[in-house]
C-alpha cells in the first residue's frame, strides 16, 4: 500500500482536529499532518469496525 500513487484531497477539520494531528506528527515523528490522518484512514479501512465508527453518531461540537 505504501507504493500507492497520492493524491490530494482537501478536507475541512477543526482546529481543535487540527491540533490533535499535530501532536499526533510530533509524538510519533511522522513527517507531516497527511501521514497522521493516512495512518488513521489506514487503520479504520483494516481494523476499524465501521459500523462503530459511523453508525452511531458523536458531535461534540453541536
Amino acid at each position: 500500500m505504501a507504493s500507492e500513487k497520492k493524491i490530494n484531497v482537501n478536507f475541512e477539520v477543526t482546529e481543535e482536529m487540527k491540533e490533535f494531528l499535530e501532536k499526533m506528527v510530533k509524538e510519533y515523528d511522522l513527517p507531516d499532518i497527511s501521514k497522521a490522518l493516512r495512518c488513521l484512514l489506514d487503520f479504520a479501512q483494516e481494523d476499524g469496525d465501521l459500523e462503530e465508527i459511523f453508525e452511531e453518531i458523536r458531535c461534540r461540537r453541536c
